[in-house]
């Protein structure tokens, strides 16, 4: 049976749906483990072990992956890294995904380096939305976290995707005790502003990275901003993951959180994640691995790449277990997709 044949026998499934109930329609897609940033909570400063660019799918198997993962049911996909920007020729590959039959949305996660380089380019080939991390507003501790002095860089990308009329721009800020979490209300400001997501996420326990006692309880910290700011929480349905929102009154900016410690949202958890090699992680906080890449170079059929599909889906663990087990994780952030 050839690949179409084989795509004709599985196609029309509405859903994927794991051994617990949840529907997963949302994929992270990693195109590149590789990033010109050395941020403490995803990646050690002197980590040299990428994959080789051999290893990585090309523009056409990830394709193809994609292509069947929507055909399966996933109606989001997010492109991350590492730093997706650093991979060549990346409007192409948002040019061929963006016209997928039943693919919904399609963003992207970048550091914010180098939008302003591609902004125009990722807009026209159909890009939605984009998430820019933006830790501080402070040069000084912009290099701390960062080890690049390139804050005027990701600002100026920001006020871009706002010109260009993205879908929606989001802020990511990696709280840091001691580091960066006095800075919550003015980068709130911030998103008011310019009109901006706000998105407020805790450190994890993925690879050993180096959080040092810098944890954040963001769930605590989301109930202090929303008493003081007045917010109104989001009723809409989260289309896009399991984070709580608020809304900023008079404005179009809105507050999100991200709790995987203080406040797991396994129960809500929607999504599966694809490395630049291929291998599908059902979980971010579980081993648990499907080697996709490896089945399309060895001419896997698109039938035995859904079932296998289809089987890692239905084997995803209920949640995670960060607190019982963190050194449970040994890769690094960058080498999962965000």
């Amino acid at each position: 049976m050839g690949p179409e044949q084989g795509a004709r026998a599985w196609a029309g499934a509405a859903q994927l749906k794991d051994g617990f109930g949840r529907v997963i329609d949302y994929l992270r897609v990693s195109v590149t483990d590789r990033c010109d940033m050395r941020c403490s909570y995803c990646m050690p400063k002197a980590f040299k072990g990428f994959q080789e660019p051999a290893a990585w799918l090309s523009h056409q198997e990830m394709c193809r992956l994609v292509s069947l993962f929507v055909r399966l049911g996933i109606s989001k996909v997010r492109l991350t890294g590492g730093e997706p920007l650093l991979r060549r020729n990346l409007p192409d590959l948002v040019r061929s995904m963006s016209s997928l039959a039943g693919l919904e949305d399609l963003s992207l996660s970048t550091n914010g380096a180098h939008l302003v380089a591609h902004a125009h380019a990722l807009k026209a080939a159909g890009l939605h939305r984009l998430n820019i991390s933006l830790d501080t507003l402070t040069p000084e501790r912009f290099h701390e976290i960062t080890h690049r002095d390139c804050l005027e860089d990701v600002l100026a990308g920001i006020q871009l995707a706002r010109q260009l009329g993205f879908r929606m721009v989001k802020i990511n800020m990696v709280l840091q005790a001691g580091v960066n979490d006095d800075e919550v209300d003015d980068m709130l400001q911030f998103a008011v502003k310019n009109g901006l997501v706000l998105r407020l996420i805790e450190t994890m326990p993925v690879g050993h990275a180096d959080l040092g006692k810098t944890a954040v309880d963001v769930t605590a910290m989301a109930r202090r901003l929303v008493k003081k700011h007045h917010l109104i929480p989001h009723t809409e349905p989260v289309r896009t993951g399991p984070a709580q929102s608020w809304r900023v009154p008079g404005s179009s900016a809105m507050l999100g959180v991200i709790t995987p410690m203080s406040q797991h949202f396994c129960a809500a958890c929607n999504r599966l994640r694809l490395g630049v090699d291929g291998t599908l992680y059902p979980c971010l906080g579980h081993n648990d691995a499907t080697p996709l890449g490896r089945m399309v170079r060895s001419g896997a059929s698109d039938a035995d790449l859904a079932d296998a599909i289809r089987l890692a889906v239905a084997n995803k663990p209920e949640r995670h277990e960060f607190h019982e087990r963190p050194e449970r994780v040994v890769r690094f952030m960058s080498a999962t997709g965000g």
